[in-house]
C-alpha cells in the first residue's frame, strides 16, 4: 500500500513562513512527478508547485518567488518552503506523486491545514 502523509501546517500571520514535509511510504512504480495541491473554501483543487524525478520544477503563479519546491534523491520525500505568506495562501495542502508507465496513476495524501492570519 502506498501512503503519502503532509506535515508541517498551522497557523501563521501574514509575512511569515512555514516548511511542509511530504513522507510516501509502500512501494511506487516509477515515479514521474511529484508536487504539492492547495484547496480554498469554494475552490477547485490547484496546482501549487511541482517538481519531476529529473529535477525541473513548475510553480503556480500566484507563489512564484515565494515557495519553493525540494526533493531529496529518492524521490520519497520532498519539502515545500512557503515565505512570506499572504491571507490568500490559506487552504488545504495536498502532497501528489503522480507514478506509472505507461499508465500513469495518481496517490494524494489526506492533506495539511494552513491558515495565514493576524
Amino acid at each position: 500500500q502506498v501512503q503519502l502523509v503532509e506535515s508541517g501546517g498551522g497557523l501563521v500571520q501574514p509575512g511569515g513562513s512555514l516548511r511542509l514535509s511530504c513522507v510516501a511510504s509502500g512501494s511506487i512504480f516509477r515515479i514521474n512527478v511529484m508536487g504539492w495541491y492547495r484547496q480554498s473554501p469554494g475552490k477547485e483543487r490547484v496546482l501549487v508547485a511541482e517538481i519531476t524525478i529529473g529535477g525541473s520544477t513548475n510553480y503556480g503563479d500566484s507563489v512564484k518567488g515565494r515557495f519553493t519546491i525540494s526533493r531529496d534523491v529518492a524521490g520519497n520525500l520532498m519539502s515545500l518552503q512557503m515565505n512570506s505568506l499572504k491571507v490568500e495562501d490559506t487552504a488545504v495542502y495536498y502532497c501528489n506523486v503522480n507514478a506509472g508507465w505507461p499508465n500513469t496513476v495518481d496517490y494524494w495524501g489526506q492533506g495539511t491545514q494552513v491558515t495565514v492570519s493576524s
